[in-house]
């Protein structure tokens, strides 16, 4: 049933750094409610959360719920604006968007923003020591869907935008698709993500990548 109360104007629509990473987050831990006007954004660490709220400059409560599959307790942030939910079904976010989910109209000034949110939301980077080298240093900038239509429409953006190809898997449980950025394609890509000084991002993740650049002596990349 869709909501036919008087649209409330919460979030200012405008695009900018902040507001593209925001719509990142939402692609991936967000979820439109069958209401047409409800959104909930949910997290393990609170500080995406008080990122989220920060970008969209809004005051709603961050609280708690057990999550339905780890059964620990996750952050949560609920709000309605029924402008910005059809905002958000314009650029091509839908409500069970799981695997539904394709191409995004993101303007290219604000992509990397976006995709810095993506990486924050559901995306991981994993490093570690190859034994069959000596020295030898590895590691992945990893984006995650269980849409098809959107990690082909992320690849085919990144690759568009810089120039690198990735490497495209479908996880063991096929519960989900992985977008693979090994380490020469990473030092490409990770410093259009994190292009801007003090650029809104998640600390831990952020710290674990800035980490590994050190081991190779790129700790100044981003």
């Amino acid at each position: 049933m869709i909501w036919m109360g008087r649209p409330q104007n919460k979030v200012k629509i405008k695009w900018s750094p902040d507001f593209a990473y925001a719509i990142g987050l939402l692609t991936t831990d967000g979820n439109l409610s069958s209401d047409g006007r409800h959104f909930d954004l949910t997290s393990q660490d609170k500080e995406q959360l008080l990122n989220f709220r920060a970008c969209l400059e809004i005051k709603n409560k961050i609280g708690q719920k057990i999550s339905g599959q780890t059964q620990r307790k996750v952050f949560r942030i609920q709000f309605g604006d029924v402008n910005f939910y059809r905002f958000l079904l314009r650029v091509g976010l839908t409500e069970n968007k799981s695997k539904t989910l394709g191409k995004l109209e993101i303007p290219n000034q604000y992509f990397f923003d976006f995709l810095r949110g993506h990486l924050d939301g559901d995306g991981t980077f994993h490093s570690y020591w190859d034994p069959r080298w000596k020295s030898s240093f590895m590691f992945y900038t990893i984006f995650i869907s269980a849409s098809k239509k959107h990690i082909d429409w992320l690849q085919k953006k990144i690759l568009e935008l810089a120039k690198i190809r990735g490497h495209l898997t479908k996880a063991r449980n096929n519960s989900c698709y992985n977008l693979r950025y090994a380490k020469r394609e990473s030092l490409t890509l990770l410093p259009k993500i994190y292009s801007k000084n003090g650029c809104v991002r998640l600390s831990r993740k952020y710290l674990k990548i800035k980490r590994a650049l050190a081991i190779i002596g790129e700790g100044n990349l981003i």
